[in-house]
């Protein structure tokens, strides 16, 4: 494509050179160039693309987009000089791409916990409905039967346009799509067009990245203020940030509520170890899934398919055979019926949903045993907080490793350590390994016990050092039951 053309909506500073040279390929990672290349210099937190450059050139890259021109320019090189480099990646991305969120139907959701299950879920529904489907995911990128590994919950701007130019081209009609707070602050998500949002609710999470919950809420709700008027924005008015998501967006406003007035109004009947019935559009359904927090993922997906256009019976009738996502609230039960949960939860909220619904749902003298770690190099502050909760809403509580990446282990297993009440010492044991830590709760079970192995859900790797070792927590649970 010429350069001129994958410009256009840019937001120009100063440019150096012709624009009406042919670009084969929009790189911000210098590592990728080849020649032709337009590169973009992004200021990163930890690196600054603006130091290659001059590698850049060296490797085949005809035109640099960026913030800052180098001192000497190279005359047959072009030079764009922008604001944000990153915002205007994202333009240029939909335009060398041909705009394929246009093309489709694409819908976003975001919020601190059920991101990965609404988006999922609704894959799985539109499939079900004879749409060509496609995901954005932290499990997973998917298109149809197609499984695409997912390194980030949003992709870079040049890949989310590059995997959704490829829908397009093997007739995919809907793409459901995770929004992360990141994406939306680092503009992973400039250029594309949405015709719905959806918010699930915001607790603690991301600290370490945003600063402050006040920067986290107007990351969030920068995705909805970016919706246009065709779109829907539908959030949940149970969270008390949901309404705000919703002030200053073009967008047409809906909402659902197990507990207040909504758009969608559901309500949980029976919750059981089997599944979940609630009443939605006062029609009685029996679903798979388990907990009320899986009761606003399904109110949440059920009133999407309604604003997409879907007939309301048939959107039920297919929700309610659908399974669970990977790695959410998934069970594996032993011969001697000691019930294992895996789930994802990996922050204090996500943590005290699946262990109440857990204490909702065990009964007679059932034990739970929680196994849960936090992940190195993020968010420190929920350190104490989810070990606090393990421990008042376990008989048992051992504390490991989740994915450590650069930190050791012990250190934030020291962090986890302070925010034990003195009440629950007794209670709760420290062991590094996540393996043996698993081995150990299954030793200390006795039949119909729960043990719940919390923080990785489907992840099939633990991060050390910075490199990824095989490990899935379902596989571990199943060697210690003996299976």
């Amino acid at each position: 494509m010429i350069l001129s053309e994958i410009l256009y909506k840019v937001s120009l500073q100063a440019v150096s050179g012709k624009t009406d040279i042919e670009i084969n390929k929009i790189v911000f990672d210098s590592r990728q160039i080849e020649k032709g290349s337009l590169f973009v210099a992004i200021g990163g937190t930890q690196v600054d693309g603006h130091q290659f450059i001059m590698k850049a050139i060296e490797m085949g890259a005809s035109a640099i987009l960026c913030e800052h021109l180098p001192e000497s320019l190279n005359e047959e090189i072009t030079y764009i000089q922008v604001e944000n480099s990153a915002c205007a990646m994202g333009f240029a991305a939909a335009n060398f791409y041909q705009h394929p969120s246009k093309k489709l139907k694409l819908v976003g959701v975001t919020g601190t916990n059920g991101k990965t299950s609404i988006a999922t879920l609704l894959f799985r529904l539109f499939r079900r409905l004879g749409y060509r489907c496609g995901l954005l995911s932290t499990v997973q990128n998917q298109i149809d039967d197609d499984v695409i590994p997912s390194t980030h919950t949003t992709p870079d701007s040049v890949k989310v346009n590059e995997l959704l130019a490829d829908m397009v081209q093997k007739g995919v009609s809907y793409c459901f799509m995770e929004v992360s707070s990141h994406a939306v602050v680092q503009e992973r998500i400039t250029g594309l067009e949405f015709v719905g949002g959806i918010f699930t609710n915001l607790t603690h999470d991301h600290l370490d990245f945003h600063g402050t919950v006040d920067n986290y809420i107007k990351a969030k709700k920068g995705f909805f203020d970016q919706l246009p008027a065709s779109a829907f924005a539908l959030v949940n008015t149970d969270d008390k940030v949901g309404k705000v998501m919703l002030q200053n967006t073009a967008a047409r406003k809906e909402t659902y509520s197990l507990k207040n007035i909504g758009t969608f109004k559901g309500k949980v009947l029976a919750c059981g170890l089997l599944g979940l019935q609630m009443e939605i559009d006062n029609k009685e359904v029996w679903f798979k899934l388990i907990g009320s927090f899986n009761a606003y993922n399904l109110l949440g997906v059920y009133g999407a398919a309604i604003l997409l256009g879907e007939d309301s019976d048939e959107v039920l009738m297919q929700l309610s055979d659908i399974q669970p996502p990977a790695g959410r609230f998934e069970q594996v039960v032993s011969k001697k019926n000691i019930v294992g949960i895996v789930d994802y939860a990996h922050t204090p909220d996500a943590l005290k949903n699946v262990l109440e619904t857990i204490v909702d749902l065990r009964e007679g003298n059932q034990q739970i045993i929680t196994v849960v770690g936090c992940g190195g190099n993020r968010d420190t502050t929920k350190r104490p907080v989810m070990a606090e909760i393990a421990c008042k809403m376990s008989d048992k509580v051992i504390l490991t490793s989740d994915n450590p990446r650069n930190e050791n282990p012990m250190d934030i297993l020291a962090e986890m350590q302070k925010g034990i009440p003195a009440i629950h010492f007794k209670k709760t044991q420290t062991i590094e390994d996540r393996h043996e830590a698993i081995l150990a709760a299954v030793k200390m079970a006795k039949p119909e016990d729960i043990i719940l192995v919390a923080g990785k859900g489907h992840e099939t790797y633990q991060e050390i050092k910075g490199v990824k070792h095989h490990f899935d927590d379902k596989e571990v649970l199943r060697e210690a039951f003996g299976e």
